[in-house]
C-alpha cells in the first residue's frame, strides 16, 4: 500500500515522564517532571488497529480507539491535516493510574509527539504551543501537560489565544520523594469536592505561597537548611487539599505527619499520592519509615510505595530511526 507522501512508517518510540501538579498553592497552574518514564512505541500499518499494554493498565485498558493514546493520537492526525491507514501500538506503563501521578497526561502527550514524529514536517506544522494547545484541550487543564512536554518546573496560564508555560530549573539539590498508595483516586471525584468560591483571604493566602514555592524551588545560592524552611512555607495551601481530604483520609494524615516533622510535603495532584521535597545537606526524609509504618490513628488499609525520584529535566523524550533522540 503507497502511504500519504507526509506520513513515515516508524516505528518512533516516546518516553514520557510522569508529572506532579499543584505542589500544594499552585492549584490548576504549577506542574513539576518526574524521572518516571512509559514508554510508547508507534508504527503506521496498512490498516487495522494492533494494541499491546504491559505494565499499568495492563488488564484494565481498552484496546481500541478509546485508548487514550489512540484518542491523542488521531487528534494530532487531525490538526496536522493527515491520518493513518493502521496503526500498532506498543506500551510499556510504568506511571501509577489513578494517583496523581500525570498517567493520562502523559498519554495525551506520548500520543500527540508520536503523531507529531510519524508526519515529515510534523514539527512545523504542529509546533510546541499547538502541541501545548492540544493536549491542554485534550486533558481540560495544563498543569499536567506542561512538565510532561517541557520537563522541569513549569508554571502554565491561559491567555486569549492559548496557553503559555515558564519552564524553571529546580535548584541543585532539591529531590522530590513520593508516597503511592495502593488504591487509586478518581481525578473526577477529587474535583467534584472543590467549591465553586473560595474565601478572598484564602486566595491571598495562596498567592504569597505560589510566589513564595517558585523561588524556594529554583532560586540558587539559598543556604539548604534556609531553602527547605521557604520549601515547607511555601506548599501551604487553602484552596484546594483540604476541600478534597475527606476522599484521602490518609493521605491527609501523612501529609500532617510529615509537616509536624518539618517536611515540606503536599498532595501530589489530584492525589491521593504525596510528594515530599527533600533538600540535600538537610536532615533526610526516611520514606520508607513513613511507608512502613501507615499512618497512626487511622485504619486506611493501604500499602505505601514510597521512593525519591529526580526531577526531570526533560519533558517527553522522541525516538526514531530517521531523528534520533531529542526532548519534545
Amino acid at each position: 500500500m503507497t502511504l500519504d507522501p507526509r506520513l513515515r512508517r516508524g516505528p518512533v518510540t516516546v518516553r514520557p515522564p510522569a508529572t506532579s501538579a499543584n505542589l500544594g498553592p499552585g492549584f490548576d497552574s504549577f506542574g513539576l517532571a518526574l524521572e518516571l518514564r512509559d514508554e510508547v512505541t508507534v508504527e503506521i500499518i496498512d490498516a487495522g488497529l494492533e494494541i499491546e499494554i504491559r505494565g499499568e493498565g495492563a488488564e484494565s485498558l481498552p484496546l481500541d480507539d478509546h485508548h487514550l493514546i489512540i484518542r491523542s493520537l488521531r487528534a494530532a492526525f487531525g490538526r496536522l491535516g493527515v491520518q493513518p491507514p493502521g496503526l500498532r501500538v506498543r506500551c510499556v506503563n510504568r506511571i501509577p493510574h489513578g494517583r496523581g501521578l500525570g498517567s493520562s497526561s502523559a498519554a495525551i502527550c506520548a500520543g500527540i509527539m508520536a503523531a507529531r514524529a510519524l508526519v515529515a514536517d510534523g514539527e512545523l506544522a504542529l509546533d510546541a504551543y499547538g502541541a501545548l494547545d492540544l493536549a491542554t484541550e485534550l486533558e481540560g487543564h495544563a498543569d499536567n501537560v506542561a512538565p510532561c512536554l517541557v520537563g522541569g518546573f513549569t508554571t502554565a496560564w491561559q491567555q486569549e489565544d492559548g496557553v503559555d508555560v515558564l519552564r524553571l530549573d529546580p535548584a541543585d539539590g532539591v529531590s522530590a520523594v513520593l508516597f503511592v498508595p495502593s488504591q487509586p483516586l478518581s481525578t473526577h471525584v477529587a474535583r467534584g469536592l472543590l467549591p465553586k468560591d473560595v474565601p478572598h483571604v484564602d486566595a491571598s493566602f495562596n498567592t504569597a505561597r505560589a510566589g513564595l514555592l517558585a523561588l524556594a524551588l529554583t532560586a540558587p545560592g539559598l543556604e539548604p537548611s534556609r531553602r527547605r524552611d521557604l520549601l515547607f512555607a511555601g506548599t501551604e495551601d487553602r484552596l484546594h487539599q483540604g476541600y478534597r481530604a475527606p476522599a484521602m483520609a490518609a493521605s491527609a494524615a501523612l501529609i500532617a505527619r510529615l509537616r509536624a516533622d518539618g517536611h515540606p510535603a503536599v498532595v501530589s495532584g489530584a492525589g491521593p499520592s504525596v510528594l515530599a521535597f527533600g533538600v540535600a545537606a538537610t536532615p533526610a526524609l526516611r520514606a520508607a519509615e513513613y511507608a512502613r509504618s501507615g499512618v497512626p490513628g487511622t485504619e486506611d488499609g493501604l500499602d505505601w510505595g514510597a521512593a525519591e525520584l529526580p526531577i526531570a529535566a526533560g519533558g517527553v523524550v522522541v525516538d526514531d530511526d530517521q531523528a534520533g533522540q531529542r526532548d519534545g
